[in-house]
């Protein structure tokens, strides 16, 4: 499998560079980014952006097919969310959590436990995802520390699952060449196949989250965390009772059971939370990235009134903190964002139009190289194969090629971003800002079409 993301975008020569081009390559260290790609190539500047479309530093307009980075939920350029943050700077531009609070945390806890499912009823906020994940991990230890439970520790997750990049968090992420280079990893890890229904490592997913436990030794689990619709190796949606048998499995052991919504939560799969999507109830929500439309970073644990109740007795507390959560500019922005969703259709917008979408793009399975569809909502991947009829993947250089020569440089030139990645099996996918609609669909399969056509006779697909 090629490096994870290490992607560069190639967009021109380097010949008449811009001020900005010579100042990003001398002293901007990029993420997940091969920077020796950019050595006789322009980066990709993104200058400004305005509902489904961004432009960059050359004036060309592209469709933001994957919402920045699954995060851009509202669309670009609401100058009334940006304004809320504004207005909060004046008036309080920063004051800790840390044995204080602030009126736009508090605000912003109530809304967030108004919209959760269950008695999901504690926030505890943090600077973006990988620092909730982390923040849960550290938050299920204590808990059962302080439950007479010391001995639970290990983590159980999906093999492929992507929970983050801090170093507690790469004990969940389920991807071996993002946890190599940081090797030995925290003790504790243990993952179980994931819910690829288009290649199945196991008839029943749930039941292998139950033997693993039984294999580890149910008195050493402290969690399971999931996504309700994994991420990395593109969209893997549940089985029907799947999340339900997961949640009798983590009440039989004494288990808690975290949901990690980073990107299924706020209306991406057409709810305000995924578990809401697919009728169950975690002990613990992790958040980020739509809480805010990524207008300001922000992420948040949200725990059950249970998981709580063993901080709440004299002399304990969750003896974690981070300087920036519950930013008081961050919560006005959260607050302003989430009235958005409440006044505009947001989410009501998502469930009129996923199935236009979910159309849109199974209209390309006459192409051979479109080997599945999948997803849901607005979030949604398409697998490249060699053959459709033998699912036989494309691997090597020619995936490399594909994936990273010709995919993602071809769409950026034609005017659509989205993603082309290898975390498992080569997909494409796509995550528009939930403003989009049947017009950004169409541009979307314009571009698809041609260039997939094209990959799949320079490959010989299915041939």
């Amino acid at each position: 499998m090629a490096a994870v993301e290490d992607q560069a975008v190639t967009t021109g020569s380097a010949k008449d560079e811009s001020r900005l081009q010579d100042l990003a390559k001398r002293h901007l260290w990029m993420h997940f980014t091969q920077m020796a790609g950019y050595e006789d190539h322009e980066i990709p500047i993104i200058t400004r952006g305005d509902g489904c479309y961004v432009w960059d530093e050359h004036g060309n307009k592209y469709l933001d097919g994957l919402a920045a980075l699954f995060c851009v939920n509202i669309g670009h350029g609401r100058g009334d969310v940006a304004q809320a943050g504004a207005d909060q700077a004046k008036e309080l531009g920063f004051y800790t959590n840390w044995s204080y609070a602030h009126p736009k945390a508090i605000e912003l806890a109530a809304r967030v436990a108004e919209l959760a499912p269950g008695d999901l009823n504690r926030v505890f906020f943090t600077s973006g995802g990988s620092e909730a994940v982390d923040s849960a991990l550290k938050l299920c230890r204590q808990y059962h520390k302080l439950t007479g439970n010391p001995g639970r520790y290990k983590v159980i997750s999906r093999k492929l699952a992507y929970h983050g990049t801090t170093m507690g968090a790469l004990t969940a992420t389920g991807i071996p060449a993002v946890r190599r280079p940081f090797e030995p990893i925290f003790p504790g890890s243990a993952h179980v196949p994931n819910t690829n229904a288009y290649r199945p490592e196991v008839d029943d997913p749930a039941e292998a989250i139950y033997e693993k436990i039984l294999f580890e030794g149910p008195e050493t689990v402290s969690c399971v965390i999931l996504e309700p619709v994994q991420n990395s190796g593109g969209c893997f949606t549940p089985p029907d009772g799947y999340f339900q048998r997961v949640r009798e499995i983590c009440d039989e052991f004494g288990i808690v059971f975290i949901s990690d919504e980073v990107i299924c939560s706020w209306g991406r799969l057409g709810t305000y939370f995924g578990a809401q999507k697919y009728d169950y109830l975690p002990d613990i929500i992790t958040t980020a990235k739509g809480i805010t439309s990524s207008y300001a970073p922000m992420g948040a644990v949200i725990a059950t009134d249970r998981m709580f109740e063993p901080f709440s007795k004299p002399g304990s507390s969750f003896t974690h903190g981070i300087t920036f959560g519950g930013h008081p500019v961050a919560s006005a922005v959260a607050l302003a964002n989430l009235d958005v969703f409440a006044n505009e259709g947001i989410i009501e917008n998502v469930v009129e139009h996923e199935q236009a979408f979910a159309d849109m793009l199974d209209s390309l399975r006459d192409i051979p190289i479109v080997g599945d569809v999948r997803g849901t909502g607005y979030f949604r991947s398409i697998e490249l194969v060699r053959n459709q009829e033998t699912k036989e993947t494309i691997t090597g250089e020619e995936e490399e090629w594909l994936l990273r020569g010709f995919l993602s440089p071809e769409m950026f030139k034609r005017g659509l971003i989205c993603r082309a990645d290898d975390r498992g099996d080569p997909v494409i996918q796509l995550s528009p800002p939930l403003i989009a609609g049947p017009e950004q669909f169409e541009e979307i399969r314009s571009v698809l079409r041609p260039v997939l056509e094209e990959a799949s006779e320079r490959l010989h697909c299915g041939q």
